[in-house]
């Protein structure tokens, strides 16, 4: 009798456990906190504003209201701020956000240096992050984690895309001007890497501060340095003036200026006596097929102005990650994380694409060049695509310590 007793006191037991399991599997089902809530965490009028600020916002703005608004019965919640590209403003935005104002998920995030402070929040916390404006590989290496989902580009595609070929080409003497932050010195350093590998070396740096407007001493240092190509590890307003710049030195007449990161917006202000034949490396183009245009016009009427590849990127990163949310019944982060990695991106930004397990979505990248102006059938249409470079050759390979 004594094991009869025993027995059915297991039994009671266990189904007391079940029925605690089945109870926390429910609430699990649910969202952490009776909503979902994104932010969008840009640089609204700076700089990088017209790469990632207010169009970002629209972005997501549009991949919420297509995925219906609503998810898991409740209204799915919008906040932006501006980072003013400053560490500790971004940094205290998103503690601000995730401890007191139950924001799920920060998106947006140009200039790695806002982004590195941002995700020392958001890793701690165990928010997600979907970063769609910043470049630096740092973020699936040095500074990876498994709340990271690094979406557009980053600075081993971009050198990879733009540097190797013109090294092949017999361009094999560089000089740097890069941008004197995080993201800079990535993109300078990957850079040099592809260079140094392919034969080709570099023969002088000189960093120059963000949101510089005179280049004029960097550009005569170039002048003096022997190099062949000049390559502008800048972006934004900072490549605009570079090259101006450069132009008006005449090193444009007899050296090749590489524009290591140049987003739509940029190439449109740039003159384009100047820019023309001028290659680089985007995660998207506007005008590259139906599916681009398609979505591209809607972002024009909302936005006023063609999409940079971080808009295509916030809104495809927001979109996947909406209906991770929908598939697991929960915006609990490692859950949503664990779906979305488990699931291929696809749609017009996210070609031949995986979100891997260091938190790199790999997917096709675009060598393109500027077109001449006489080429050019509106002010929008800027690029030529040279080349399509699949995933795999513009990424660099998963470190096994970054595979969560």
């Amino acid at each position: 009798m004594q094991f009869q007793k025993k027995t059915l006191s297991t039994l009671i037991t266990g189904v007391v456990v079940a029925t605690m399991a089945t109870t926390v599997a429910s609430t699990a089902l649910a969202t952490t906190d009776g909503k979902v809530k994104i932010g969008v965490l840009a640089d609204m009028g700076g700089t990088y504003a017209d790469l990632c600020g207010p169009g970002c916002v629209v972005a997501t703005r549009m991949a919420i209201e297509d995925f219906g608004g609503q998810v898991l019965g409740k209204d799915i919640e919008l906040v932006s701020a501006d980072s003013q590209l400053k560490p500790d403003i971004a940094s205290s935005v998103a503690r601000k956000w995730v401890e007191n104002e139950d924001v799920d998920v920060i998106g947006g995030l140009v200039s790695s240096a806002v982004t590195g402070a941002v995700t020392q929040v958001t890793n701690s916390s165990k928010n997600i992050t979907l970063i769609t404006g910043s470049g630096s590989n740092a973020f699936t290496t040095s500074a990876c984690s498994p709340y990271i989902a690094h979406w557009t580009y980053n600075v081993v595609a971009l050198a990879n895309g733009t540097v190797k070929p013109m090294v092949s080409e017999g361009k094999n003497k560089w000089f740097f001007i890069t941008a004197d932050y995080a993201f800079g010195h990535a993109l300078e350093a990957a850079s040099m890497k592809i260079i140094e590998a392919n034969g080709g070396e570099t023969v002088g740096t000189v960093r120059a501060p963000l949101g510089t407007t005179d280049f004029s001493s960097y550009v005569l240092q170039a002048q003096a340095s022997g190099a062949n190509v000049v390559a502008l590890a800048n972006a934004g307003n900072d490549t605009v003036n570079a090259l101006s710049a450069a132009a008006e030195f005449g090193l444009t007449d007899y050296m090749d200026i590489a524009g290591l990161l140049v987003f739509t917006p940029n190439a449109q202000a740039m003159d384009p006596e100047t820019a023309q034949g001028m290659r680089l490396t985007t995660g998207f183009y506007w005008d590259m097929d139906d599916q681009t245009r398609a979505w591209s016009t809607r972002f024009e009427a909302l936005h006023g102005a063609i999409p940079s590849m971080s808009h295509a990127g916030a809104y495809s990163a927001t979109m996947h990650y909406l209906k991770a949310v929908k598939a697991v019944g929960t915006d609990d982060s490692d859950a949503v994380m664990k779906q979305m990695k488990n699931t291929k991106p696809d749609d017009f930004f996210a070609r031949n694409a995986t979100f891997r397990a260091d938190g790199r979505m790999e997917h096709d990248m675009l060598l393109v060049e500027i077109k001449e102006a006489a080429d050019r059938k509106s002010k929008n249409d800027i690029y030529n695509i040279v080349e399509v470079i699949p995933g795999n050759k513009a990424y660099s390979p998963m470190l096994p310590s970054c595979a969560f």
